[in-house]
């Protein structure tokens, strides 16, 4: 019975749960098992939480005897990024500068998924503050892909993506600042959504008005991902580009196909990069042969398009110089020296530069926005090629098809970081494997401002033409 709990969808066991055919208490047994099996192999996990979980599980338990009223999301396990703020849960954001932080309350897009009825089982592991792709920090080590032990699940989200993946758990939290959902969603072969700035509020940053980060949903399904998106939705007060932001039928559009005949899909195998796997390639090309069976237009956008890391570095960058400086005034050595390294670039940079950034910004938006005149989806692949090496050096060229195709940023997932500062809604859909058994890189489809809902609708229609072999990895 554990076996098949563990194969429901959030939304399938949240109505099982509902229905009384399944106990929460049950479900989450199951879960704790798994995740204990999946830390074993892969390292997901910085904290589990058995105790609250289980107890947290009998109080769910007892509201369905009772007849209470249950959220959408009653009873289910979700774990959660280490760099959200859980209640009287552990949050270290990867770095012993807060190995032993135990924040007094959730970030609010946590609290809005409690408050559906979700029940937080586990930290998952990230590289310190989330500052790269390749999930391995000092405080807990390295996390591995669920498909080849030898792979990077990617990052920053990866034990987010590792769990869900693996099992344990059908829903999990991520955060994005440059692909950091989308990048391990596609590694590990799953779902995960960036959405439209200011959808979900962001309460943690010190700097909202120049916000690149989101929190998100991680998902097996696209229909969990909406799940999600509406519970954690919505307007509050911390962050100004949620006010006025309350999409309503997120839940809904996820749960139902879109007709796409007639929808213009924009597409373009590159953005700046030079090089792209040729699995990849194919994977993303029989995507768009499944988009348009489906109706949809194909437009190639071959337009002149530069690569964004110019843009995103020195805005990024410099954030975390300012923001980590503290934390590296405490600890020094025992910060990554990855993260020493960027804050140190970050420290380089003018405040003309920054500024020049933030103006290029804008014009990339312009950009964007203007590609939306003409079609109405756009499509990419989510990585030029499937999980890269776990070993990967960061300062060294990412190989791609036998030669170097640039840094990590600029070569493995220059598709991704566009969309963070542009603010558009992004979501990563499985789209196959490659030869040696690896998911091979994800489909990213991108939609007009505030068009979440018919995002997740096209979504959900290309998820369920699209014939991706039900697998499982074996773990």
């Amino acid at each position: 019975m554990s076996g098949e709990l563990l194969d429901l969808s959030a939304g399938a066991l949240a109505a099982r749960i509902a229905a009384r055919e399944v106990s929460p208490v049950e479900a989450m047994t199951a879960t704790l098992d798994r995740a204990a099996t999946v830390q074993a192999s892969l390292n997901a996990f910085v904290t589990l939480d058995p105790e609250g979980a289980l107890a947290a599980a009998r109080d769910a338990e007892a509201a369905v005897m009772s007849g209470a009223p249950l959220g959408p999301l009653h009873g289910v396990p979700v774990s959660v990024k280490d760099l959200c703020n859980t209640a009287g849960l552990r949050t270290t954001f990867g770095s012993l500068a807060y190995k032993d932080n135990v924040p007094a309350a959730d970030c609010v897009a946590v609290a809005r998924l409690r408050a559906a009825g979700a029940i937080v089982f586990a930290k998952t592991t990230t590289p310190e503050f989330g500052h790269k792709p390749l999930t391995e920090a000092p405080i807990f080590g390295r996390t591995l892909n669920p498909w080849d032990r030898t792979r990077t699940p990617g990052g920053s989200s990866g034990g987010s993506g590792v769990a869900v993946a693996g099992g344990a758990g059908p829903i999990a939290v991520g955060t994005d600042g440059g692909g950091s959902t989308r990048i391990p969603a596609a590694a590990c072969g799953v779902v995960g959504m960036k959405q439209t700035l200011g959808v979900v509020p962001h309460d943690q940053t010190p700097d909202v008005f120049g916000l690149l980060a989101y929190v998100g949903p991680m998902a097996r399904t696209v229909a969990d991902a909406g799940l999600m998106l509406e519970a954690m939705a919505g307007p509050d007060a911390s962050d100004p580009h949620s006010l006025g932001r309350d999409l309503q039928g997120l839940a809904a559009a996820a749960a139902t196909p879109a007709d796409l005949k007639g929808v213009r899909v924009g597409w373009r195998l590159r953005m700046g990069n030079a090089r792209v796997d040729p699995e990849t390639r194919a994977a993303f090309e029989a995507s768009l042969k499944t988009l348009e069976g489906l109706g949809a237009t194909l437009i190639e956008r071959d337009d002149a398009f530069e690569n964004t890391l110019p843009v995103w570095g020195p805005l990024t960058f410099s954030i975390w110089a300012c923001r980590f400086a503290a934390a590296e005034q405490r600890i020094g050595d025992d910060m990554t020296a990855t993260l020493r390294h960027w804050m140190g670039e970050g420290r380089s940079f003018g405040a003309i530069e920054v500024q020049q950034a933030m103006e290029a910004r804008t014009r990339l938006f312009r950009q964007v926005q203007a590609w939306f005149e003409e079609i109405d989806l756009l499509a990419t692949p989510t990585l030029a090629c499937p999980a890269l090496p776990a070993d990967q050096d960061p300062f060294r060229p990412v190989m791609i098809d036998g030669g170097p195709a640039g840094g990590l940023r600029d070569g493995w997932y220059p598709y991704t970081h566009p969309f963070n500062l542009t603010g558009h809604p992004a979501i990563t859909l499985p789209n196959g494997f490659t030869t040696a058994g690896l998911p091979a890189g994800g489909l990213q489809l991108v939609a007009p401002w505030l068009q979440d809902a018919r995002l997740l609708a096209a979504a959900a229609a290309f998820e369920a033409a699209h014939a991706v072999p039900a697998r499982r990895p074996a773990i």
